[in-house]
């Protein structure tokens, strides 16, 4: 047994009767939606998560790497103007 404010159980009651379904069907739904729902969030929360820690990894990186990029593009762009 749950306990539901009158207000609220009257709004649920019309949407029950608006989808032409009881309220246990309508329930069940309900579940099911919240539950896809909050599964969505909670993986896009940790893919957010993965991206932000590997951005981090990525600027290392490209911060290693950069000093021997400028110094290539920079002997190979004097060949190419000579």
């Amino acid at each position: 047994m749950i306990s539901v404010p009158d207000y609220l159980l009257q709004e649920f009651d019309g949407l029950v009767n608006l989808e032409k379904k009881n309220r246990s069907e309508f329930i069940r739904e309900a579940m099911k939606y919240y539950i896809a729902e909050r599964r969505r969030h909670v993986l896009q929360e940790q893919m957010k998560k993965g991206y932000q820690e590997m951005a981090k990894i990525n600027l290392a990186i490209a911060q290693e790497s950069f000093p021997g990029e400028s110094e290539a593009f920079g002997s190979c762009n004097g060949k190419v103007t000579e």
